[in-house]
């Protein structure tokens, strides 16, 4: 099916051949003409799949410029509230509609003002909320409401959020829900809050066929000297390298900094404008290195990225498909590597578990050590315990750290750990 056969409006359909798109994407061939019919759909694909287009030109086709907010997108983070907007946009090129997003972070007093002449509102779960509670906004005019990405929002715990934010809008609207996974919440949803949906599931958009999966064994002390080889010899496209921690992405991004190696950190602990400037200089490739946390890179749909580095394994198989799901795009050739130290072998056993999942050992190259920061040194997950030595039954003998005296119950010329601490907070 052709963009032509499809009855929307013919300045949409200007705009999706100018914007590139020679042909309907998997998931556009069977939304679209659902959600022009109005039924609620629930779309099951991953990120890359092309959904933002499978309701953004339905949902503009809808929409009547000046009429109130007729439409409304939730979805899990600022990041993506930034790029479902921008796209939103590109597609309304021809349609003169007003598109605001609405995230926290950021003052609320502008997106008050903005929302007055809004026809079209993309937000997180948090600020939609606050907005609700203030009465700054009204979605009494809504037609359609979208939920994106709605199994990471009920993951990251916004499933009462998200019932409080649909109990505001029309019972007449359509509902129209997007997903990976269908877990039981996305049910709950489904069930409660949609009239007898239709149901599509798609593919994966990664080629399976193009994606290389290794994995190097190497000690933990090492374990930036090996990345930093790996950025040189190897990897010469864009590259996003995935952290356990905040921490553990400022303290890699710092050091690939030492380096001379252009990067940029994305974490929830930036500031919105910082993670913006990053997310754009990695769209714009400006820069080809991005050291992110799992929770800031959710949603983000970047083309063209030739590998995922697992700098730390995530916990569990489902989110490492998740962060491999960002390369091998479009009969694009892909990356996966996993530097694996001894504090990441638990991880790497539950992802394993998942059958459908190949990944090759290979042999540690030659490469030169790295002095980097102490953090990088002294990492370890927080579910990390290490075990006792064979043969070893006693109990760890208790220290109250270098830099505090030793405490001796029967010796009264020794401090205690409890008075050591009083003298200096005084």
């Amino acid at each position: 099916m052709t963009i032509h056969k499809l009855n929307l409006h013919s300045d949409l359909k200007k705009t999706f051949l100018e914007l590139g798109f020679s042909e309907l994407t998997d998931i556009q061939r069977q939304a679209i003409p659902m959600i022009l019919e109005g039924k609620d759909v629930i779309g099951q694909s991953q990120t890359g799949s092309g959904k933002t287009a499978a309701f953004g030109f339905p949902m503009l086709d809808k929409m009547v410029n000046g009429a109130g907010i007729q439409g409304l997108v939730i979805v899990p983070t600022r990041e993506l509230c930034e790029q479902v907007t921008m796209e939103l946009r590109k597609f309304a090129k021809h349609k003169k509609m007003i598109i605001n997003p609405i995230y926290g972070g950021v003052s609320i007093d502008p997106q008050i003002r903005n929302l007055r002449h809004t026809d079209i509102v993309v937000g997180t779960p948090g600020r939609m909320l606050d907005h609700i509670h203030r009465r700054t906004i009204n979605l009494t005019k809504l037609k359609v409401l979208v939920l994106d990405e709605a199994d990471k929002m009920f993951e990251m715990g916004f499933i009462d959020d998200i019932k409080d934010i649909i109990y505001e809008t029309p019972k007449e609207r359509q509902t129209l829900l997007f997903s990976a996974t269908m877990s039981n919440e996305v049910h709950e949803i489904a069930t409660h809050y949609m009239k007898r949906p239709e149901k599509i599931k798609v593919q994966s958009y990664v080629d399976d066929s193009k994606l290389i999966q290794m994995y190097y064994p190497v000690e933990s002390r090492n374990k930036f000297s090996l990345l930093a080889h790996l950025l040189k010899k190897e990897a010469h496209g864009l590259t996003i390298i995935f952290c356990g921690t905040r921490d553990r992405v400022d303290g890699v991004a710092s050091d690939l900094y030492d380096l001379g190696i252009k990067s940029r950190a994305l974490h929830g602990g930036l500031s919105q404008g910082k993670r913006k400037e990053a997310i754009d200089l990695f769209h714009g490739n400006k820069i080809q290195i991005l050291v992110a946390s799992d929770v800031a890179a959710r949603g983000l749909d970047i083309k063209n990225v030739e590998y995922i580095i697992n700098y730390d394994l995530p916990k569990t198989a489902k989110e490492y498909i998740h962060r491999i799901g960002r390369t091998a795009r479009a009969g694009k050739e892909g990356k996966v590597i996993s530097l694996l130290s001894e504090f990441d072998h638990d991880n790497f056993r539950m992802i394993l578990r998942d059958n459908s999942l190949t990944i090759q050992r290979m042999d540690v190259p030659d490469f030169d050590h790295i002095k980097t920061m102490r953090r990088q040194q002294e990492y370890r997950p927080r579910n990390f315990r290490p075990r006792p030595k064979a043969g070893s039954h006693h109990r760890p003998k208790r220290t109250y750290g270098a830099d505090k005296p030793n405490f001796n119950r029967n010796n009264p010329n020794t401090t205690s750990p409890r008075r050591f601490n009083r003298s200096f907070s005084r």
